[in-house]
């Protein structure tokens, strides 16, 4: 019997790894309903079946999931450009919060098990790495709005729920509109541009394709609660840096070590996250790859 899966977001860079993951023949099991706001942007469509749904409008998600009928719903669509949440609250609270509030209600009335991604930023930075058990304090609206979408997930009565907190995640989508740290060095050491990167913020890195099988593992088994699915390794953004000229074998002088007191950004980022997954390695046998196996894999998919 096939599970059905519904993917919001799969436009994005984590939605368009999961319905890659999902329609390899490994995976025959599942029949997977890819939604984004507005036309598909994914290749290979024979392999699945895609409809346009705006998560912020409620009879479009009841239409949509009323037709699908899924058992599990993935939520990966939001708002995670964290200055422009705090410079557009009410559209970051719309798509962040709002949205949750109508995926939630419709989930608990069909008996639908969700999973949610939630983020390091609901932390405040001073202790790291963090496990399930600490308590948020999210120092930007991004932050706030995360917590907040968390908070009413674990309020909804009825509902069978998981939450998957993640940490900077990197990868290559199909059509890149937005770029990541590997790329980012790659490009500015090959094109010998210095670049100022920060060695004060730690983070635990994360292969887009990594989380990818965290969420579908946490779909598949059904597993309720907070779980922390994300690299292993504490790094700075500058050892990222540093870790990727060595890969490629570009000139390191052109990486310059800076600190975030540098830099004027319009959110506060915290400056220590960074999970400890021992509750996903043990309870969903989640095994992330290395920073550099990382790299490895979107060296390979650079066109």
């Amino acid at each position: 019997m096939q599970k059905k899966i519904l993917i919001t977001g799969a436009n994005g860079l984590l939605g368009q790894k999961l319905v890659h993951l999902l329609t390899q023949p490994t995976y025959q099991h599942i029949k997977i309903l890819a939604t984004g706001k507005g036309e598909n942007r994914l290749t290979k469509t024979n392999q699945f079946e895609y409809v346009s749904m705006d998560i912020a409008d409620a009879s479009d998600i009841e239409k949509v999931v009323s037709q699908f009928l899924p058992d599990v719903i993935i939520h990966t669509a939001a708002m995670t450009q964290v200055d422009d949440c705090e410079t557009e609250k009410e559209l970051c609270w719309e798509l962040n919060v709002i949205s949750v509030e109508y995926l939630t209600e419709i989930c608990a009335k069909k008996n639908i098990f969700l999973v949610h991604l939630s983020t390091d930023f609901i932390f405040d930075g001073t202790e790291s790495p963090l496990s399930e058990t600490a308590l948020p304090n999210p120092i930007s609206y991004y932050g706030e709005s995360k917590l907040a979408a968390e908070k009413i997930i674990q309020t909804t009565k009825n509902l069978r729920y998981a939450i998957a907190r993640t940490v900077l995640v990197y990868g290559i989508t199909e059509a890149m509109s937005r770029s990541n740290i590997i790329l980012w060095v790659k490009k500015s050491l090959e094109d010998k541009k210095t670049i100022q990167v920060v060695d004060d913020q730690y983070r635990t890195p994360t292969l887009a394709e990594d989380l990818a099988m965290g969420c579908f593992l946490l779909a598949e088994k059904e597993k309720e609660g907070i779980f922390n699915i994300s690299g292993f390794e504490m790094l700075t953004p500058y050892q990222m840096a540093i870790i990727t000229a060595d890969y490629f074998k570009l000139d390191k002088q052109f990486i310059v070590q800076s600190d975030s007191t540098k830099f004027t950004q319009v959110a506060k980022r915290p400056l220590k996250t960074g999970f400890l997954i021992d509750k996903a390695r043990k309870e969903l046998g989640y095994t992330p790859h290395s920073f550099l196996e990382g790299i490895k894999i979107v060296e390979s998919q650079i066109i």
